[in-house]
Parts: structure tokens; sequence; C-alpha cells
């Protein structure tokens, strides 16, 4: 009877019965809280994020400014592309961050905790958002000082400083992917450096129209033209056209492709399903 007994016991309950999944967004909060910490850690690349920026912005400005805008207002034209420009750097570590994770060996040890494979993610997301946003300021405060004059009134400000964080937040995702997909954080870093380069093939530093036809037809019709457009339209008032209205739903598709394509590749890296 005892036997018969024991065999009744229902089968002990698995660790992660037991446990089940953090509630709401405790596994988020958890991976950035992780993001942040590692980003104020390496100091090295939040630095260069802001420095390589602002030696860009004081190299065209003092350098090529002159002959660019004699009147001296160069400046102010360079401006908003120098932000994206400094968003893209620093938003690049986090393929770096990413594809470190996913060749450490650590992805192995989530795998056997009850987390949304998204979380992971979701934390180097919103630690670059983060970290960006702190760069962007730095920059904009570098630029005050060398005789960037906006015209933009409070409204303008916040709208322009949340279309940053939007492209920000667009960038980001693409890089996150990116770090996804290479084979390690070095080919992460090379791959990267495509994204990075198209802020050269913009409106950022000359008009477009000054560019030969058909770069100036490529220029056009990239996403960075008209986020950097409508930055300076909401800064400096110059016409604004179409640009926001692109600009919103050029990140917007940038962040849906980024999060479908990465989720994709996180869950057949991570053995996730």
């Amino acid at each position: 009877m005892t036997a018969v007994a024991g065999t009744d016991r229902p089968p002990a309950r698995t660790t992660e019965a037991v446990r089940g999944r953090p509630s709401g967004l405790v596994a988020e909060a958890v991976f950035i809280h992780r993001s942040v910490t590692h980003s104020l850690r390496d100091t090295e690349a939040l630095l260069m994020a802001v420095i390589l920026p602002t030696m860009l912005m004081l190299l065209f400005t003092y350098v090529f400014g002159g002959a660019l805008d004699p009147s001296g207002g160069y400046v102010d034209y360079v401006v908003p592309g120098i932000i994206l420009l400094c968003a893209g750097f620093g938003a690049s570590s986090t393929a770096l961050y990413v594809a470190r994770d996913m060749t450490t060996g650590i992805i192995d040890r989530f795998r056997t905790m009850p987390l949304r494979a998204g979380a992971v993610l979701t934390g180097h997301v919103v630690a670059s958002l983060m970290r960006n946003l702190f760069a962007t300021g730095v920059v904009i405060g570098v630029a005050l000082l060398v005789g960037f004059r906006p015209t933009a009134g409070p409204l303008e400000w916040v709208g322009s400083l949340a279309l940053v964080a939007l492209y920000i937040l667009a960038i980001t995702s693409l890089f996150a992917a990116i770090g996804l997909a290479a084979s390690s954080p070095e080919a992460a870093s090379a791959y990267g450096f495509v994204l990075l380069f198209l802020p050269y093939l913009s409106s950022a530093f000359v008009p477009v129209e000054t560019l030969p036809g058909w770069l100036a037809w490529f220029a056009e019709h990239q996403p960075i033209t008209p986020v950097i457009e409508a930055i300076r339209s909401l800064l400096m008032g110059t016409p604004m056209g179409s640009s926001a209205w692109l600009a919103v739903g050029w990140c917007v598709l940038l962040v849906v492709i980024a999060a479908v394509w990465g989720g994709r590749l996180f869950r057949r890296r991570a053995g996730r399903r």
C-alpha cells in the first residue's frame, strides 16, 4: 500500500513551472539595467561616440565652412547632419555588444531561464537610446558654443528631439540585427560601417542639388536625407515640405524591418522557437 500510495503523488514541478516567466516588463528592466551598466563601464566607446562627431563638426565648420559658406553660417547648416552622425557612431557599438553576447556563451545561460527571448535585445536597444540621447545633448551643447544659433521654439525643440530619438531607435535596431547576423564582433563592426557611411551621401554637409545627377537621386531618396531636412526645418525654420512624414515613415519602417529580422535571427541562434 505504501508503494502504491507513493506512485499516486503528483510529479515534481519543473523549475520553470515553479518560477514562471517574470511578470510585466521585469525581464526587460533587468536587461536594460545590464546594458546600461556595461555602457557606463565602456567609457572609451561613449567618449568616442561624442568626440568623433564633435571633431567632424569642428572640421567642417572651421576648415571647410569658409569655402562652403563664406558668410560664416555653415555651422547652422551642418549641425542637423552631425546630430545624426553622432547617433550612428553611438549606435554602432550595439552591434558589437550583441555579437559579443551571441559568441561568448551568455545566451546559452539565458536559454535555461524563463525569459522572453526579446528581452535581451530590448535591453541593448533601450540602453543605446539613452546613451545616444546623452551624446546628442553634448554635441548640441558644443555646437552652441561654436556659433550654432537655432530659431526653434519649445515645441520645435521637442519635435526635433522626438525625431532624433525615433531615428536613434531605428538605427540602433538595425545595428542590433546586424550584431545577430554577424559571425563575430569584428564582422559586426565591418558590416555596420555601411550604415555609418550613409550620412555622407545625404544633405548633411552640402545641398542635394549640388551633387552629380546619379548621386543626387540616391541622396534624395535614401532614409537619412528626409530626417536631416525635417530636423533642419524644425531647428532653423527652413521649408518642411514632406520631409517630416517621410522621416517618420522611414524610421518606423526600419524599426519594423529590424524587429522582424532581429527576432528571427535571435530565435534561430539562441535555439528558441
